[in-house]
């Protein structure tokens, strides 16, 4: 068991070797981009299935109570939470619609709407950067394998180069912490 252990805290650590090296630009672009939408007033939305919804609420939390800094709380909405209009919706117009129609609902120009994805092939989440493109909000996708679907239709697609669900879903909270730590800064550091 040691052994199987010693090779999976490898294969992690081989994945954000190469993040590390292929991927920094486009992380720093994504605090960027939320950054700039913060400090103009803007909002985070963030949106994703199953794990992903874990890492939208995560994400939304670290935004609006804090990362490591005492500081004024910032607007950031996980639209996973919400159980009551994630089932209104997925009864009334199909799950395909649980994004979209809160982004309709919530987005105005200039926010920055989070797609989160491990496959990029979540039909939800696409459907959801369409209505935000509609609503001049900007979209980032964090996503995995070879970046599906959704890659193509967001503006900034951050694609963890891995097939392995665990590791992409490691990518993905590592990318949000490090994203979570260079707004703070910029706003308040």
């Amino acid at each position: 068991m040691v052994g199987d252990v010693k090779a999976q805290l490898q294969a992690h650590r081989a994945l954000f070797e190469v993040m590390e090296r292929d991927m920094a630009p486009l992380i720093a672009e994504m605090a960027a981009l939320l950054t700039s939408a913060l400090k103009s007033g803007g909002k985070l939305l963030v949106m994703g299935n199953g794990g992903s919804a874990a890492d939208a609420q995560h994400f939304a939390a670290e935004i609006v109570g804090r990362f490591k800094m005492e500081r004024r709380a910032l607007p950031a909405v996980a639209l996973t939470t919400d159980t009551s209009i994630l089932t209104a919706i997925g009864n009334d117009y199909g799950f395909e619609a649980v994004f979209s129609r809160q982004v309709e609902a919530l987005a105005a120009a200039g926010d920055v709407v989070v797609g989160i994805s491990t496959s990029g092939n979540s039909p939800n989440v696409l459907k959801a950067f369409q209505a935000a493109r509609e609503r001049g909000c900007r979209t980032v996708g964090l996503l995995g394998r070879d970046g599906g679907s959704i890659k193509g239709g967001c503006d900034l697609a951050l694609v963890v180069p891995s097939d392995d669900t665990p590791r992409i879903q490691e990518g993905h909270i590592a990318i949000i912490h490090i994203v979570c730590d260079l707004v703070e800064r910029s706003l308040f550091g």
